[in-house]
């Protein structure tokens, strides 16, 4: 299968300067040192503000999709609060493959939505619950072929949520869709063949499911939660 997005790699002469956020997150700055290569679903884990999303949306960005979300032809905007990383990356591509695509941020869903209904194209989102929305927004837009982008999709989604979305993602996988898929989510991250990347203050690293800080953690949590919780201050 001949993939949208084979590679990311720095733009040269464009190079961003290390001393500046984004390219201070270790993320960040190993993807433009050294470039990364994409499979048929990636999928990024990690802690708050370790990178995923600025690594996702500049990805997506740089593909040519909207920013807040939708695919290349979308024009939703709010509030500019995208970094400059897009502007400095280079994607090799496919040859032959779709330039299609769709991003999937869940931050910017409602707005998103709202762009959707002032175009005539809402489909009632609205009115459906957050996780709902979501569910249906993939089912709607399925015809898409090529990169589809999830920016943390687990915000709207319970744990059969959770389990349907895996099951649509591999509907868009066998139709020939690629998936790069940024989540904290412990059951998204267990897609089935999906090349995981951890990534943190070492950088992007591969991990096998089992040793995930994220796997562990959540883990110990359900298997003990008193041992958590009791380090919080919870009568206050």
């Amino acid at each position: 299968m001949t993939l949208p997005l084979r590679r990311v790699e720095e733009r040269i002469p464009a190079s961003l300067d290390r001393t500046v956020w984004p390219a201070t997150l270790a993320p960040v700055r190993q993807l433009l040192d050294d470039g990364l290569d994409f499979g048929a679903v990636t999928v990024l884990v990690g802690d708050n503000g370790a990178g995923k999303s600025t690594l996702v949306e500049a990805i997506a960005i740089a593909f040519g999709l909207n920013a807040e979300g939708g695919s290349t032809g979308a024009m939703s905007r709010t509030r500019r609060s995208e970094s400059p990383l897009a502007e400095h990356l280079q994607l090799v591509r496919g040859g032959g493959a779709s330039k299609k695509g769709f991003f999937l941020r869940a931050e910017t869903m409602h707005g998103f939505f709202t762009y959707l209904e002032s175009i005539g194209d809402g489909q009632g989102f609205h009115e459906r619950s957050h996780g709902e929305s979501f569910i249906d927004l993939v089912m709607a837009r399925s015809r898409v072929r090529g990169l589809w982008v999830f920016d943390e999709p687990e915000s709207a989604l319970s744990v059969p949520g959770c389990l349907a979305l895996i099951g649509l993602i591999q509907e868009l996988v066998a139709g020939g869709s690629q998936i790069i898929l940024s989540t904290h989510s412990p059951i998204l991250a267990a897609y089935p063949g999906a090349d995981v990347l951890e990534v943190g203050e070492w950088g992007l690293r591969a991990c096998d499911y089992d040793d995930l800080d994220l796997v562990r953690t959540w883990r110990a949590f359900l298997d003990s939660p008193e041992r958590y919780l009791r380090h919080i201050a919870l009568d206050r």
